[in-house]
């Protein structure tokens, strides 16, 4: 993934804007069911097809269906997500995986076809308080169910809401997915302000195996694709730098884009 932030004039606790929007319409109601698999690559949280949740607006020309929900994460504190703000790793980050409804029958033709995949990525910090989905994902009795590659987890009661953090401010381009083939048909939605997780369940994570159990260990950290360069992509924010006069070193950028508030449905 593409070094976005390191251009920023903004810190990263600068960057980190307040305001909140809900992401989902049908609220704390909105419960899925999910399976959590080890894939050996990632761990992958697949919601169960009978709850769909779409997304739409901002930045998207069309309605986008949850896929998959990864997450990418580092052996150490000070790596692990595929997205660089300021040119500095967090310790994770999450990717909610979407397909273009409105097009594609399903994730496989969409991925191979353009503005068939949208990405809402959002880092992973290691603070308190913890993110509550995070919680549900991590807890030992949860994590411990996927130690090695192939297993799976049934997940129920799940608030996809509850995933997100409380801003509507983000970045976004277009680019490609960040395991093989690496196709470039995604465009990218990066939360502008991170969700917690504590050392505990981060170091769950990097108990998990890339193997099955006859074979030797080996953690599952590290496992985010290298930072690309930007190849001339267009960045574009809803992130108005001029009004935060409390941030250090931030010269007065003009927007370079703007849109109305996210409409999920």
């Amino acid at each position: 993934m593409s070094s976005l932030w390191k251009h920023s004039q903004c810190h990263q606790s600068c960057t980190m804007v307040g305001g909140h929007t809900k992401m989902l319409s049908r609220g704390a109601l909105y419960q899925v069911s999910g399976t959590m698999y080890n894939t050996g690559r990632h761990v992958s949280l697949r919601p169960d097809k009978s709850h769909l949740v779409n997304i739409s607006g901002g930045p998207l020309s069309y309605s986008y269906r949850l896929e998959e929900i990864r997450l990418h994460f580092g052996s150490e504190d000070n790596r692990g997500s595929e997205h660089l703000l300021n040119g500095q790793a967090f310790p994770g980050e999450v990717q909610l995986i979407h397909y273009n409804q409105d097009l594609y029958l399903n994730y496989s033709d969409a991925v191979r076809s353009p503005n068939g995949i949208a990405v809402v990525s959002i880092f992973m910090k290691i603070s308190e308080p913890t993110n509550v989905f995070l919680n549900r994902m991590l807890n030992r009795e949860t994590v411990t169910r996927i130690t090695y590659k192939h297993d799976a987890y049934l997940l129920m009661g799940l608030n996809i809401e509850e995933l997100y953090p409380e801003t509507s401010r983000f970045i976004t381009y277009e680019g490609s997915i960040t395991i093989p083939p690496c196709l470039e048909t995604a465009t990218w939605i990066l939360m502008n302000k991170p969700i917690y997780i504590s050392q505990i369940e981060m170091q769950s994570l990097r108990l998990l195996s890339q193997n099955q159990p006859s074979q030797i260990f080996l953690s599952m950290g590290d496992n985010m694709r290298p930072t690309q360069t930007l190849h001339q992509r267009c960045i574009r924010t809803n992130i108005n730098f001029s009004q935060r006069r409390d941030c250090p070193n931030n010269r007065m950028l003009r927007p370079q884009y703007r849109v109305n508030e996210w409409l999920l449905k």
